[in-house]
């Protein structure tokens, strides 16, 4: 009996399992976790490179985040004059003025952490911009909530074309680097997610206002026809300066 339990208490000299391999085994077995280990922290060697971006579509990106940051500061300066004065003869419009105006604090807020992140320079007509915005919001409203949401609706497209025109370019970019064979950076793709969300936001302040009577502004045709007339041509600047 007392042989039997000796047989089967573990030996002392027999506990670690690497004192019953060689010493050739022991160093390949350590070189092969060495080399799993590596693998596992370096990218797959199968991956698609990335394409450094040209000249061209770096002043592309930039122009976009840069128009893009000036219209929404546009657009919040807009509502900001328009609210007390529509809001004062409509109340029940506070909860609609309040909900397009914080969607677009949101975009600019996002813009302009874009512009901060990726070191773009902004547009030299900040301060021309935010007295005209603020001077269209402000007589579009002394005109009555018609010709207010008039406004929306006249920047608001030429918004949504503009991001539409955007979302474009960016796709074909996108089109052009896969079909050479690089890999998209996520980051790239975020940009296009984000310009898509807002671009939906804006539309929807669109179907906002002539939900709201906006067509019965007059002369809608010629209220309209100077204020997107107005809004492609800050486009066109704030894209170049």
């Amino acid at each position: 009996m007392a042989s039997t339990q000796c047989l089967c208490k573990p030996t002392r000299g027999l506990t670690s399992p690497r004192l019953l391999l060689g010493p050739r085994l022991r160093r390949a077995i350590s070189t092969t976790r060495c080399s799993l280990a590596q693998a596992s922290r370096e990218p797959g060697s199968h991956a698609s490179p990335r394409k450094p971006l040209t000249r061209e579509q770096r002043d592309l990106l930039s122009s976009a985040l840069r128009v893009n940051q000036a219209g929404e500061l546009a657009a919040t300066l807009i509502y900001k004059a328009q609210t007390p004065l529509v809001v004062r003869q409509h109340p029940h419009l506070r909860p609609l003025m309040a909900h397009m105006y914080d969607q677009e604090a949101g975009h600019l807020a996002t813009f302009n952490d874009l512009i901060h992140k990726h070191r773009v320079r902004p547009t030299a007509l900040y301060p021309l911009w935010s007295v005209l915005a603020t001077g269209l919001g402000w007589s579009t409203a002394m005109m009555g909530r018609e010709a207010a949401m008039a406004c929306t609706e006249a920047v608001e497209t030429e918004i949504g074309d503009h991001y539409n025109n955007q979302i474009r370019e960016m796709l074909a970019m996108i089109a052009q680097w896969e079909a050479e064979g690089y890999q998209v950076s996520a980051e790239i793709g975020e940009l296009v997610k984000t310009l898509r969300r807002i671009r939906d936001e804006e539309l929807e302040h669109l179907d906002h206002a002539v939900e709201h009577d906006a067509k019965k502004a007059e002369p809608h045709w010629l209220l309209t026809g100077v204020i997107r007339a107005g809004c492609r041509g800050a486009i066109w600047v704030s894209e170049r300066v």
